[in-house]
């Protein structure tokens, strides 16, 4: 049987509580207790947590053996260029298709990449092939792992929450209503479905860069990576939003691509206790049972959407520059979210202005050089108080940080563009009113978040999924301008997959 039940945090993360309530007020004694769903109503000064439980659920409920295993060793080979979500999920459907993954990377496993990351601090400086964004696991595999997606059309998004549980994944992403593996835990998940792809029969190769597609007449038919070519029956392009080379190679060779409009602002940090006594209308905070608080802050500023970006409870803030004269800022949380400090980006709608597909790629790359020279040519990020910000003033001081390179004062309010900063602080000023302690000068704001999706999307067939001129190329994911996040993401590659192999089995 089925519940719906509204309690109190203390009871809502007690098991036993949860039994007891069910026995009491239900009238109902159960032997096998399944949390299928919950979420926090922080709305009022009593917090509820609103439970979705089942009793005596069927045992099928607790299998995650969504994945179909096979032996593709000798089967035909998609190759699949980008080993973030978008491609390893892709490599997942394909194994159970019966079709066999080589999967390109142009960055390190995501064990070697976490020692270049590391080395942005002390260097200050960035490895333009391993990074926050390139490397297995993609941008998301240290930068948070987050799995909400307000997306419910592109696929069965539960099968991929449980496919994350197969491979390592707590089971409760299964239930919480935004789901969080956490950067602490992602990368042994990564690795375990990098195995698979390997004892299935496919392949993954690390430190091979894409040059160039291999095409032959109105078909693609491999690729060249690392100068060797790598031939398939299709490929897979997922290569993730941050690869501008590929989107340069593109445009160059003539294949359809389009500017596509973004989000563009800061990053902005405050203690995590205060977000908790706001969110949750406490001066103690979250207390013994609640998570660290969340919000999602969204207004319209002068015809422009201005909005909170992949909000970070009790986490840290990131360098996610990918090469060099770069500084971009991003956030991530481990799986406790207990840090002293919440982030979330705060950004701002910019839509493309000019023919030029790559439009929107020049205005990422003029402001984040820009954010460089103010942040002394180094990783360190320029940065300003809130309240400082929203008044026009240069702080004198900064507030400590989580930001590890370290953060330098800079008049944030005077050279960002007008059209990002006045709208920023606008919406600071509203949301001020709006959660009385939200605008602080405890706060800080950190330039700048210019990676929130790709600035580029390729064009391909609404039906097929495949490019609209070339035979075979689909392109997948958040790099191809079709997802916005882990989760969508995983579930495009998986639609691509799909498709590709409907492709090999009907036309080739």
């Amino acid at each position: 049987m089925e519940y719906t039940l509204k309690l109190t945090p203390e009871q809502a993360y007690n098991e036993q509580s949860i039994r007891r309530y069910l026995q009491e007020e239900k009238g109902v004694r159960s032997t096998t207790l399944w949390v299928k769903r919950r979420s926090i109503d922080a709305r009022q000064r009593q917090v509820w947590v609103n439970l979705t439980v089942e009793t005596d659920p069927d045992g099928s409920v607790f299998r995650v053996e969504d994945f179909k295993e096979k032996d593709v060793s000798g089967a035909k080979s998609v190759v699949i260029v980008g080993a973030g979500p978008a491609g390893l999920f892709a490599a997942l459907r394909l194994i159970e298709r019966g079709l066999r993954p080589v999967v390109v990377e142009r960055g390190k496993d995501v064990h070697e990449r976490k020692k270049d990351i590391a080395r942005i601090r002390p260097e200050q400086s960035v490895n333009p092939e391993s990074n926050y964004s390139f490397g297995e696991g993609g941008a998301g595999a240290y930068s948070d792992g987050k799995l909400y997606t307000r997306s419910k059309k592109r696929g069965n998004v539960e099968s991929v929450l449980r496919l994350f549980v197969q491979h390592g994944a707590s089971p409760a992403i299964l239930s919480d209503a935004h789901p969080h593996i956490g950067t602490d835990r992602l990368p042994r998940v990564i690795e375990n479905i990098r195995e698979r792809i390997r004892r299935s029969g496919g392949e993954v190769h690390f430190q091979t860069k894409a040059e160039s597609l291999i095409i032959k007449g109105d078909r693609v038919e491999g690729i060249v990576a690392g100068g060797h070519e790598y031939e398939g029956e299709a490929v897979i392009l997922a290569t993730g939003h941050s690869a501008r080379d590929v989107y340069r190679y593109l445009h160059e060779s003539g294949i359809e691509i389009e500017a596509k409009g973004l989000a563009v602002g800061v990053r902005l940090e405050h203690p995590a206790q205060l977000i908790d006594s706001i969110m949750y209308h406490s001066r103690e905070g979250r207390g013994r049972w609640l998570p660290a608080a969340e919000y999602a802050m969204v207004d319209q500023v002068d015809g422009r959407g201005v909005y909170s970006f992949c909000m970070c409870p009790g986490g840290f803030v990131v360098p996610a520059a990918t090469g060099p004269e770069q500084i971009v800022v991003n956030g991530m949380s481990p799986s406790g979210r207990n840090g002293r400090w919440s982030n979330s980006g705060m950004v701002v709608e910019v839509a493309p202005t000019a023919d030029d597909p790559l439009c929107m790629m020049r205005y990422q790359e003029e402001l984040e050089r820009l954010c460089w020279l103010q942040g002394n040519r180094k990783q360190t990020a320029p940065a300003q108080r809130m309240a400082d910000f929203v008044n026009g003033r240069l702080s004198t001081d900064l507030n400590e940080s989580s930001y590890a390179p370290g953060l330098v004062a800079s008049p944030l309010h005077f050279w960002m563009p007008k059209e990002i900063s006045e709208r920023l602080r606008e919406a600071f000023r509203l949301w001020g009113r709006r959660y009385r302690g939200f605008l602080t000068n405890d706060a800080t704001v950190i330039g700048v978040e210019t990676r929130t999706s790709a600035p580029v999307r390729i064009l391909r067939d609404r039906e097929l999924l495949r490019h609209v001129r070339l035979v075979g190329l689909y392109p997948a994911g958040e790099g191809a301008g079709y997802a916005g996040g882990i989760v969508s993401a995983a579930v495009d590659g998986q639609r691509c997959a799909d498709a590709a192999a409907e492709y090999i089995i009907n036309e080739r």
